[in-house]
């Protein structure tokens, strides 16, 4: 999903300069920023572009792992293998360190490789380097799911950390708003079938030891499927035409 462009300033609705009695300054500058946006899609779609590390992310995410499979099929040699995907995270840290971009995703991708390598090394099997992610994907799916039925969609969180000010007061101020509870609760539900389709394809795998074909699993159904989930999501977000009303609660 590509970067939502800048949304330009748009005139205040009647009566956006009132606060509540009671609500917080950080809470009423967010409500008042939500009225820069026409839809509850404009909204998501330009908080969740920031959380997206595009082609280069998907690129330093998925180099790792190959590494890891190229290099454990050719030598059946753990240490090794663990070392050389250590290797290129460690190369991509450093060059984004000295060019000066964003270096959280490359951290996820240091942790992730750390936490592998923790399983692997203590049980000796190649194939539990494939089991973090697996329980992370097990996690964030029962996560989603429950978020979702009880009408507390995760998704909605990333509109209140987005305000940090707002957030710090409220954790929970942007479930006033019914349009973002459902549109977010949509968004949940493409990530669940994302999940629930790795793990049908991954425990089978993992339970049988394959693992050559638990790397080449792990990268398809790694960013190449999380883009197709986004490229989903994304059309939920261009084609949905959710009005903002700050004055209905959920």
């Amino acid at each position: 999903m590509s970067e939502a462009d800048p949304q330009p300033p748009r005139t205040p609705l009647p009566g956006a300069g009132a606060v509540s009695h009671g609500e917080g300054d950080g809470v009423a500058r967010s409500e008042l920023d939500l009225r820069r946006y026409e839809t509850v899609e404009d909204l998501l779609r330009d908080k969740l572009s920031e959380a997206i590390g595009g082609w280069r992310g998907a690129v330093e995410s998925a180099i790792p792992v190959l590494a890891f499979t190229l290099v454990w099929s050719t030598t059946q040699d753990l240490r090794t293998a663990l070392l050389v995907a250590g290797a290129c995270v460690a190369a991509f840290l450093v060059v984004r360190l000295v060019q000066r971009q964003d270096p959280r995703f490359i951290a996820y991708a240091a942790v992730g490789i750390g936490i592998s390598a923790f399983f692997a090394l203590r049980s000796g099997k190649a194939e539990d380097a494939f089991l973090p992610g697996m329980l992370q994907n097990a996690g964030l799916l029962v996560l989603l799911l429950v978020t979702n039925l009880i009408r507390w969609p995760l998704f909605g969180f990333v509109v209140g950390v987005a305000e940090p000010e707002a957030f710090a007061e409220d954790p929970t101020w942007w479930r006033r708003h019914r349009g973002i509870v459902t549109v977010a609760m949509r968004l949940a539900w493409v990530l669940i079938a994302l999940n629930i389709v790795r793990l049908a394809i991954m425990v089978p795998l993992y339970l049988a030891e394959q693992v050559a074909a638990l790397g080449v699993a792990k990268v398809v159904l790694g960013w190449p499927a999380y883009l197709l989930a986004i490229t989903a999501m994304g059309a939920i977000l261009v084609r949905g035409r959710t009005p903002i009303d700050p004055s209905r609660a959920t």
